[in-house]
């Protein structure tokens, strides 16, 4: 039976550390396939929650709406302990959403992670959120394993065989990697030609860090359970495993080579159980496949007793045969599913499953590629080796990964998060030893004895305070109304990773918005003139208080070595959504994160009591640091426009709002989602490759015979006046010419720069500059 075991944070700041031992990995999943319910599992394995609550009570899901609507909103972290051959291992994990209006969640997880587990409902198969998860992870070269969850529904709800679950999980796995394929062939593409844009030279292809390069390894690109990277679990039912767990059972059973078996539990071979060999060709032969004869027909077994036929004398003959202790009261419990959950914990613990598969498969800080740091240093538009030498000797910096002082600082930001003070561990109250309980007996007593005193002369004070708190016109004042107006309960909190050096309470460090550019920094003294007065773009700050995070609450800390992932308190009031923090001024600001969605859905907000209006614009503030995707605008009309990405994230920000940054009552106009829709270019042949010209033809006649609206006129012209009908406007609308299109698409990355520039004072060599890359697009005429 697996030890759970609590560990206190003493032993998590040792095994911070030692960096080779850590894994900052994120779950990956659709929405509903069950990522928090398997944190819950691995929350568990650590004793920070019980294991008959796994499952149930979703730890990870901190917020009310969270826990009303069964879906995770925002992404949290924790860290948790793993221990596998005598050695200790710190997971630093992030549970991320899985519903498409918070993707931006997992942009924010994915650029912290070394690695990610993506899960896929065995029944479902493969979603939208599934393949936009996994793209999201690529773009970060995250190494990834795959984990086909609720395995029980193929037993319990859709009553298939062994044999058809099989069949089923494989076509799971062919369209799974027949999508991989082709989206990884698109990203290669994509990259081909961004080199070739900017004709990037590779250059140090022989590193030794440079281990993930997905075209030369298949097992990085494609899940099986042949390369170690696919496990098979149920997160409600507490259990997962992969084909080498069978593996090392079977190799004594059945005196076979475990290597062996690791090539043949997986695929069309079977075994033989009179000459006792494997062979091949097992759909041919009629045979069943090994992974139905070994594995599935036992799972299937376990779950028609316990659940369908509840058989407690062969559940008890299973119990002793796998090893499993269950006790009567356990066998006989009305509810099937906890001795099914007990046994399972014992025989194929879904913690032990997944931690080794992550410690084994997923990388640790110090094997950080050499792409991953260039992109992370300098975006699409330019070459690395056209950056300062002073921040290209940054990149080894990455590569060490080392916590030694003279080591600069580099941290990133992904996100700012709320908090209640409450949840902070210096605001917890601490128990009580033996002297304080021996105090408050005797402040205890001593107030019983005093208690008709004490009650008299307060009845008599509040007689005299409600008499001098009344007005001439008998109206009451209040009392100190304005004492808890104005308290913040809620914190501003940084979820960073800390890429190089130590990070230290009350250690100067520059705050780098996107906009920083280190060239302003050649030849500068930053002794004698502050780095704020170079650039608006730098800002100084003194570290004040970090925290280790763990799920809803949140430890305090002196220090955080490089490679782990950490909370920074304080830092709302010069940080905007993201930044980059480092002590060393020529540090470019990170790239800046890859959305999947975009705010479209728009409302216009109002305070029911106008006298309001302040705390209305103080509340938006907050709400657009505290949203990496939200937007907040104030329109020329007057009204505050607030953009969100779908009708569920609306809802949260219109509640955050509400209950903690604004905390008044709005108005919140109807929903209004441009669809930004556009023409182009008649086809000249359609899906079929027939030729369209007979349609085109057809679709006039039939224009003409419809009765024509008096604005229309010929081919397509439109005929508008004013109300006065003075001015008479005709329009028609074209698609843009071809070159214009391929031209803009062609440019989309010199677009983006010309985009987030800063434009300084003097506009006019601004517009110029422009104009000449304008000057490209320009046509004689386009109607």
């Amino acid at each position: 039976m697996p030890v759970t075991m609590t560990y206190p944070p003493e032993i998590l700041c040792e095994l911070q550390e030692n960096t080779e031992s850590i894994r900052n990995i994120c779950i990956l999943a659709h929405v509903d396939h069950g990522k928090t319910t398997l944190a819950d599992d691995l929350l568990a394995s650590n004793g920070i929650i019980s294991t008959r609550l796994a499952g149930k009570l979703r730890l990870m899901d901190s917020l009310e709406a969270e826990q009303i609507r069964g879906i995770t909103m925002k992404s949290s972290a924790v860290s948790l302990v793993h221990e596998k051959d005598d050695k200790k291992y710190l997971i630093n994990l992030i549970d991320t959403p899985g519903h498409v209006d918070f993707s931006s969640e997992v942009s924010t997880a994915v650029r912290l992670c070394d690695g990610a587990i993506i899960l896929i409902d065995a029944v479902e198969g493969v979603c939208p959120q599934t393949l936009a998860a996994l793209r999201q992870a690529w773009l970060e070269h995250l190494r990834i394993i795959l984990v086909l969850n609720k395995i029980d529904r193929l037993i319990v709800e859709l009553k298939m065989s062994p044999l058809e679950a099989y069949f089923h999980i494989r076509v799971i796995l062919e369209q799974l990697n027949a999508l991989v394929a082709e989206q990884f062939a698109s990203l290669l593409l994509a990259k081909s030609i961004d080199q070739e844009v900017v004709d990037e030279v590779k250059t140090e292809n022989n590193n030794e860090n440079d281990d993930d390069d997905w075209t030369r390894n298949e097992s990085r690109m494609c899940f099986s359970p042949h390369y170690n990277n696919v496990l098979f679990a149920s997160a409600l039912d507490g259990w997962a495993f992969g084909i080498h767990h069978f593996a090392d059972l079977y190799a004594k059973k059945l005196s076979i080579k475990r290597e062996v078996l690791m090539k043949t539990l997986w695929g069309d071979f079977y075994f033989d159980k009179k000459s006792k060999r494997v062979y091949k060709g097992a759909q041919s032969k009629g045979q069943k496949p090994m992974f139905v004869q070994c594995i599935l027909e036992n799972l299937w077994s376990v779950y028609e007793t316990i659940i369908i036929r509840r058989d407690n004398e062969k559940l008890e003959k299973i119990a002793t045969s796998i090893g499993a202790k269950l006790t009567p009261r356990d066998i006989r419990h009305t509810d099937p599913y906890v001795p099914l959950h007990l046994l399972f914990n014992q025989w194929l613990p879904a913690a032990s499953a997944v931690f080794d598969m992550v410690v084994t498969q997923l990388p640790h800080p110090k094997a950080l590629n050499i792409e991953k740091i260039e992109q992370l240093m300098c975006n699409k538009s330019r070459r690395f080796d056209t950056l300062l030498p002073e921040t290209q000797q940054l990149k080894q910096a990455f590569l060490n990964c080392s916590s030694d002082d003279q080591e600069p600082v580099i941290i990133y930001v992904s996100k700012l998060f709320s908090v209640n003070q409450n949840v902070l561990s210096q605001n917890k109250q601490k128990p009580l030893t033996a002297e304080d309980i021996v105090q408050r007996r005797e402040l205890l007593r001593q107030k019983q004895l005093d208690k008709t005193t004490i009650n008299e002369e307060s009845s008599t004070i509040q007689t005299i305070e409600k008499d001098q708190t009344k007005t001439e016109n008998g109206a009451m004042k209040p009392v100190e109304a304005e004492s808890n107006e104005n308290i913040d309960e809620n914190v501003f909190l940084a979820f960073a990773r800390v890429y190089s050096g130590r990070l230290k309470r009350g250690q100067q460090i520059f705050v780098l918005s996107p906009r920083h550019d280190p060239t302003l920094f050649i030849g500068k003294d930053l002794s004698q003139v502050s780095a704020h007065s170079i650039s608006h773009s730098v800002q100084e700050f003194i570290v004040q208080d970090l925290y280790l995070m763990m799920g809803r609450e949140f430890t305090l800390l002196d220090q955080v070595p490089a490679g782990n992932i950490v909370a920074i308190a304080k830092l709302d009031s010069v940080v905007l959504k993201s930044a980059t923090l480092s002590t060393n001024i020529f540090c470019p600001s990170f790239t800046g994160l890859h959305f999947e969605a975009s705010p479209i859905v728009r409302v216009a907000i109002e305070p029911k009591n106008p006298a309001q209006m302040k705390q209305l614009r103080h509340g938006m503030r907050l709400l657009n640091r505290a949203d990496p995707l939200v937007e907040c605008a104030l329109k020329d009309t007057g009204e505050y426009i607030l953009s969100t990405a779908g009708e569920v994230h609306l809802q949260r920000c219109i509640d955050d709002l509400t209950k903690i940054y604004a905390r008044i009552e709005i108005n919140v106009s109807a929903p209004i989602i441009p669809f930004r829709e556009t023409i182009i270019p008649p086809p000249k042949v359609d899906f079929l490759n027939e030729s369209l010209a007979n349609q085109q033809q057809q679709f006039k006649s039939n224009k003409l015979t419809k009765e024509r609206p008096p604005w229309l006129l010929e081919d397509g012209l439109v005929e508008l006046s004013t109300q006065n009908r003075q001015c008479t406007f005709q329009i028609r609308a074209v698609p843009l010419p071809d070159s214009v299109t391929r031209l803009l698409d062609e440019n989309s990355s010199i677009l983006a720069v010309i985009e987030q520039a800063q434009i300084r004072d003097d506009r006019k060599d601004f517009s110029k500059s422009c104009a000449v890359f304008f000057y490209r697009v320009k046509t004689s005429r386009w109607c």
